[in-house]
């Protein structure tokens, strides 16, 4: 087989790429802290969290602008595009190699090329996160950051009791799909391939 290497990830995606992920994984780390808070024995003293927590969120949201700018303005997004006829047909394609095709050996359906940075659930997850959840993260924690912007009720609910529980279901949801997309990074060409790729902004295919 012959090895391929595509320039898919420049000096500007693999920055952002880096910040997010060590931003991410703070706001894990002391938004858990401050949940399960125990005076006694704290993870991270409840201040401490509560300042780390925020200031990770400004970094983040600042660095999502970027993200949305690189996108807006240079080709990577188009990476981020979804063409609806026959989506779900390879959305079932690419469920049936990650299930079942991928343990056989058999070959991917949608190898990744210059034109094709993502497979299908790649593509509908990343969408999903980066263009929903995250938005919704940002929105509910700088409300809660000025809590005085909330309204009292809404729809019966404390305003301020419905935004936690908004930032702390799209966090958990976040979390989660960030340990998917670490084990998911595993399958390439070797374990480490993709973790390479960010480093040297080289996906190895072959």
């Amino acid at each position: 087989m012959t090895e391929e290497r595509y320039y898919l990830y420049p000096v500007w995606v693999r920055l952002w790429h880096t910040i997010n992920a060590v931003c991410c994984l703070l706001l894990i780390l002391t938004g858990v802290s401050m949940q399960f808070s125990n005076p006694k024995v704290p993870l991270i003293r409840f201040d401490i969290a509560v300042s780390i927590h925020n200031i990770a969120g400004i970094l983040l949201s600042i660095n999502y602008l970027l993200f949305f700018a690189g996108n807006l303005f240079t080709r990577n997004g188009k990476f981020y595009q979804i063409f609806f006829p026959g989506f779900l047909t390879r959305l079932k394609a690419q469920y049936r190699y990650y299930t079942g095709g991928l343990f056989k050996g058999e070959n991917p359906p949608f190898p990744i090329h210059w034109e094709n940075k993502f497979n299908p659930l790649q593509l509908f997850s990343y969408v999903l996160i980066m263009y929903l959840m995250v938005p919704v993260i940002f929105i509910t924690g700088w409300s809660l950051m000025y809590p005085e912007i909330l309204p009292s009720s809404f729809w019966g609910f404390s305003g301020l009791h419905l935004t936690d529980l908004i930032h702390i279901l799209s966090g958990f949801v976040i979390s989660i799909f960030m340990f998917v997309h670490v084990y998911f990074c595993t399958i390439g060409k070797s374990p480490v391939s993709n973790f390479r790729s960010i480093i040297n902004g080289y996906h190895e295919s072959h």
